[in-house]
């Protein structure tokens, strides 16, 4: 799914007495931007954030899951000028393996190639016509797959080009992009379909939806010995 597959780290106490550490790793939301998932130092991919949820501890990896996406703020405030119409579109949709989405998209006009106006305002009508638009690509892209295939869109932003060069029709866009998706629903936990996911038996932790790769000698529940000085 993700070029990388370990993004980071992260801190749990021991197990003491009925509370085990791996219960205190599970639930755990890490926010991860789509330049370090990938490995790329392009500009074009550092202002998407995605969101990965601890699902289950295998050793010292964690297996983790899509849990949501957003953009960041200083891309948001940038895209916003003067002189056009904003045009913002919503949809819960569920995909095809049981998980309820919830898909914000954003775009804005541009103006017409021999246009000599200052301003590119798009009518009542046309921002309908182009919000109707975005709800039926986003309901068919997304509708139709599973999660994993919905992130596999996510990661080029693919549904975002689907939308501006199908409004082309009704007025130009640009800068159209999915802005955020949360997960709302999910099914029942199954630990199958998770290591079927991360496709290498649970060999991974903290990271993508592949997760870490790499062996553990040590056994389960392993705890290094206290040190008597740090």
């Amino acid at each position: 799914m993700f070029a990388v597959r370990q993004v980071g780290k992260t801190l749990v106490n021991r197990t003491q007495g009925t509370r085990i550490a791996s219960e205190g790793l599970k639930g755990r939301v890490f926010e991860v931007s789509l330049t370090d998932l990938q490995n790329e130092s392009d500009s074009e991919w550092a202002f998407r954030k995605f969101k990965l949820i601890s699902e289950d501890v295998q050793g010292r990896n964690l297996l983790t899951n899509f849990h949501g996406m957003d953009m960041t703020t200083d891309k948001l405030r940038s895209m916003v000028k003067k002189w056009q119409s904003l045009i913002e579109a919503s949809v819960e949709v569920r995909t095809t393996d049981g998980y309820l989405l919830r898909v914000f998209c954003i775009g804005f006009t541009k103006k017409e190639a021999e246009s000599t106006r200052k301003t590119c305002y798009a009518q009542h009508a046309q921002i309908k016509s182009i919000r109707k638009k975005m709800v039926d690509i986003i309901t068919r892209e997304v509708g139709s797959v599973d999660l994993k295939e919905v992130v596999s869109k996510l990661i080029p932003d693919s549904i975002s080009k689907d939308i501006e060069k199908s409004c082309q029709g009704i007025y130009p866009l640009h800068d159209v992009n999915i802005r955020k998706v949360k997960v709302l629903k999910k099914p029942k936990f199954d630990i199958g379909k998770l290591l079927e996911l991360h496709g290498d038996g649970g060999k991974s932790g903290v990271g993508g939806e592949g997760g870490v790769s790499g062996s553990v000698d040590r056994p389960e529940g392993y705890e290094p010995p206290v040190q008597e000085s740090v």
